[in-house]
């Protein structure tokens, strides 16, 4: 049988470049290249509002976010890169930790010509966008966190792990079977719908047999001890999207994102949704991205 992701693929991908999308590879430095999509036309791009958009650890960039892409590609120059070990995007450097991913995404972003955008960060992406807005502040102006945390510490870890029933986030986040898929998208979902068994199959042929011990490698480097953490202060406005229904990043974890941020946040909450909220409830998702990109780029203010 033929795979559903090598026919969804090419229509998909056709769909991005009738909605104004091309497929870039960038060359960070020998050994290193990260897969991008970017705006077609260069020119007109210079002129509307930069958004990146940085996936999590399930899926690549683009099947993560392409219905906030469709719906944001005509008004913003919208970028979606796959971070490293995901997609298309890899490196022959021993480095696996977030900084280092936030180094590659910057360097990328720079060579595409962006110098200022809002990041869009959806779990591990979000945390890798914490990690770029404390980097480089000059390049990340404002940020969109979804189901995310500033930093994966060790209470976290272990709070997060129990709720959801694992012991490892490398079991949960790495399945070795359709059953393990099963899993992580019932976790990842208020209510996951019916969907057949070989879409499962599918779904584990194409996003989980690649780069598997690098994935191992990135959530070792990922866990940060409670002592070592201290919260960085960000001077970029930040806003806090997320699924009311999260279990992995549930309402305490919102709360006490938001008493690191020091009240500085906005917060909205999407009911029965649960963390890839994204995906689960995309036109609610689209509907507040787009008031909260409005309050950042239109008015220049806070809403």
């Amino acid at each position: 049988m033929v795979n559903t992701w090598s026919l969804y693929k090419p229509l998909f991908h056709g769909v991005l470049k009738l909605a104004g999308m091309n497929r870039q590879v960038v060359e960070i430095e020998s050994g290193t290249t990260i897969n991008f999509w970017v705006p077609s036309d260069e020119t007109t791009s210079k002129k509307k509002p930069a958004v990146v958009f940085l996936h999590g650890f399930g899926f690549n960039g683009i099947l993560t976010w392409q219905f906030q892409v469709l719906a944001l590609a005509n008004k913003y120059a919208v970028y979606v890169p796959d971070l490293l070990f995901f997609g298309d995007s890899t490196t022959d450097k021993s480095e696996r930790s977030p900084a280092f991913q936030a180094e590659c995404m910057a360097k990328g972003l720079w060579k595409l010509g962006v110098e200022k955008c809002t990041l869009v960060g959806l779990s591990y992406g979000g945390m890798v966008g914490f990690k770029m807005a404390e980097m480089y502040p000059n390049l990340v102006d404002s940020m969109v966190i979804t189901c995310s945390v500033m930093a994966l510490t060790e209470s976290i870890t272990r709070d997060g792990l129990q709720r959801i029933g694992f012991p490892s986030w490398a079991q949960y986040l790495i399945p070795e079977t359709v059953e393990g898929v099963k899993t992580l998208l019932d976790v990842a979902f208020y209510k996951l719908l019916w969907i057949p068994n070989f879409i499962y199959k599918d779904i584990l042929e194409v996003m989980y047999s690649d780069h598997r011990k690098e994935r191992h490698e990135l959530l070792e480097d990922l866990i940060v001890k409670d002592k070592n953490f201290t919260a960085p202060h960000f001077t970029q406005r930040i806003h806090l999207l997320w699924g009311g229904d999260d279990i992995i990043f549930d309402k305490t974890e919102v709360r006490n994102l938001m008493e690191l941020l020091q009240g500085k946040a906005t917060l909205h909450c999407i009911e029965r949704a649960g963390h890839l909220v994204e995906l689960e409830r995309p036109f609610v998702y689209n509907r507040q991205l787009k008031k909260i990109l409005a309050s950042l780029h239109e008015d220049g203010r806070e809403n």
